[in-house]
């Protein structure tokens, strides 16, 4: 089971990727958590048409505009026993065959028709405890779990992303501006 609140070490170590680098799913919400998956999205610099954060002062923006979180990340925190599913965490890019802890802020990765630049780690949220055994949201925190957070990202150019679609990693931003 879980380590008690606090403990920086997890339980299960987080997974080599396994794969290609890919969009396993494309997660959208009309507000809070759940996002449910939809097969593709178009994204602009506000984030994923279809996609709306009810609190817009700690959601979303252009810094914010993409949530992305890794298949094996997912994977391991169920082997924890937390009941998380891709899109509950309200990442809107569920991603597989990443190495996770190697996307850090101002990384940019090629996903579909669109070019993001990670901006920061996320700072978890209460509304996501449905996600994890005993409540305990706080295991995607970076500063606790390092390597284990969500990502935000901002959009670079904007573009069509699709479930499947392959995830091309960079290492700095190659264009100006999103478009």
């Amino acid at each position: 089971m879980w380590p008690p609140f606090g403990d920086p070490t997890p339980a299960v170590p987080l997974p080599a990727p396994s794969g290609p680098p890919r969009i396993v799913s494309v997660n959208v919400s009309r507000g809070g958590v759940p996002k449910r998956p939809v097969s593709q999205a178009w994204v602009g610099p506000q984030g994923l048409e279809g996609d709306v954060q009810r609190d817009r002062r700690h959601h979303g923006g252009p810094d914010r505009a993409v949530c992305l979180l890794a298949l094996e990340v997912i994977e391991a925190l169920r082997a924890e026993g937390h009941p998380i599913e891709p899109g509950s965490a309200g990442e809107n890019l569920t991603v597989a065959g990443v190495d996770w802890r190697e996307l850090v802020p101002g990384t940019v990765i090629e996903v579909g028709g669109a070019q993001l630049e990670i901006a920061s780690y996320t700072v978890p949220c209460k509304t996501i405890k449905g996600s994890f055994a005993a409540g305990e949201f706080t295991r995607l925190s970076n500063r606790l779990h390092p390597g284990w957070s969500r990502l935000y990202a901002r959009v670079i150019r904007q573009g069509v992303v699709h479930s499947g679609d392959h995830i091309t990693l960079g290492t700095g931003n190659s264009d100006s501006g999103a478009n």
